[in-house]
């Protein structure tokens, strides 16, 4: 099996739903971002544009993106849902594909619009509509909780207080804002959006969290992520590069405790945590970091060091893909060993091992 290296890694800014990118539709997001990642990589194809995507309406985003950012229509794209796993898992199949002899060159990375994802329906036996706001992420009820609702059932199983996610959430939002010119160079000007900053990133207080909605629990709307419009690419290759896939693993877990589901996908990778000097760990929610964090013995002095989804905000199918593109950036400034990892719901976690 070949080496896969990753050769760029571009992003939009994420914006939360409704803000500045919430009048672009899925190509019209993913296709800059597309076209910055194959310049930066001095391509003008690639095998494959692999592209993961929670909330659209179905058909085939990855073939809008390949064919609106100007590739070969012998581009077939390839469009994956794995919820929020999805975009980190599109970087998986695409090494596989460049490990297997398959391919030469991918692209892959996973776009969202939560602003403009289509309102959902169920055909009733009389032919009725009944709306709906997410499928189910299990065959049982019971087991297929709301996500906030698992997220205050873990913070409840693991111990971890209000307090720590809000202090989580506070030190998320405070990195983001310091490294908003060391975050410049990866984020993608998608005209006519003249943002090049992450907007949502603030100067979060506790006296603000202590203030902030409860969700469920001890979860608010401090210590969650907002849902966001975004996308990210990177192009990969068997060539040499900057930053090799090591590792990566996707892994099931109990449906009902999704935030926990990456620990497994952890485990596989067997990395010791002691050599890692880099981790992506998505913030979804600030426990659910914090458990992972905990769970694989991993320094938080290393995780999310620019800031992380709280921060940010989570466009569901390209925030995996996210993870991977701030990595690549601090591992080629740096040098060093990285991790990244993320939940999604019906408990399934996803974790990928890179190396510069």
């Amino acid at each position: 099996m070949r080496a896969v290296y990753l050769h760029a890694a571009r992003r939009s800014i994420v914006a939360p739903r409704g803000g500045a990118l919430a009048g672009l539709s899925l190509h019209e997001l993913g296709a800059p971002v597309v076209r910055a990642v194959m310049e930066d990589a001095g391509i003008g194809t690639a095998d494959e544009l692999i592209c993961a995507n929670a909330l659209g309406a179905g058909g085939n985003p990855a073939r809008l993106v390949a064919l609106a950012a100007g590739l070969p229509e012998q581009v077939a794209g390839l469009s994956i849902d794995r919820q929020c796993a999805g975009g980190l898992d599109s970087l998986l199949l695409g090494q596989a594909l460049i490990a297997s002899g398959m391919a030469e060159t991918v692209i892959a990375g996973g776009v969202e619009s939560y602003s403009l994802r289509p309102y959902r329906a169920r055909v009733q036996p009389d032919g009725s509509l009944v709306p709906y706001d997410r499928p189910p992420f299990s065959p049982w009820p019971g087991r297929d909780p709301e996500m906030d609702a698992a997220a205050a059932t873990l913070a409840e199983m693991q111990g971890i207080s209000r307090d720590r996610q809000d202090e989580w959430a506070v030190i998320s939002h405070a990195r983001a804002l310091a490294a908003r010119e060391v975050l410049t160079p990866e984020i993608v000007s998608i005209p006519p959006v003249s943002e090049t900053h992450d907007p949502f990133a603030r100067r979060l207080t506790p006296k603000v969290c202590a203030r902030a909605k409860v969700l469920v629990g001890n979860i608010t709307a401090a210590n969650t992520a907002v849902a966001a419009d975004g996308a990210a690419f990177v192009v990969m290759s068997a060539r040499p590069g900057p930053v090799r896939m090591v590792r990566a693993a996707t892994r099931g877990a109990a449906p009902e405790m999704p935030g926990l589901a990456p620990l497994a996908a952890i485990r596989a990778l067997e990395v010791n945590p002691d050599t890692l000097t880099h981790a992506e760990i998505m913030e979804a929610y600030a426990v659910q970091a914090i458990a992972c964090v905990d769970g694989a013995g991993i320094s938080p002095k290393i995780v999310n060091g620019r800031g992380g989804a709280l921060a940010r905000g989570h466009p569901i199918g390209a925030s995996g893909a996210v993870l991977a593109v701030r990595l690549f950036h601090d591992l080629c400034r740096d040098g060093g060993r990285g991790l990244a990892a993320i939940a999604a719901a019906g408990g399934i976690g996803t974790a990928a091992l890179f190396q510069a």
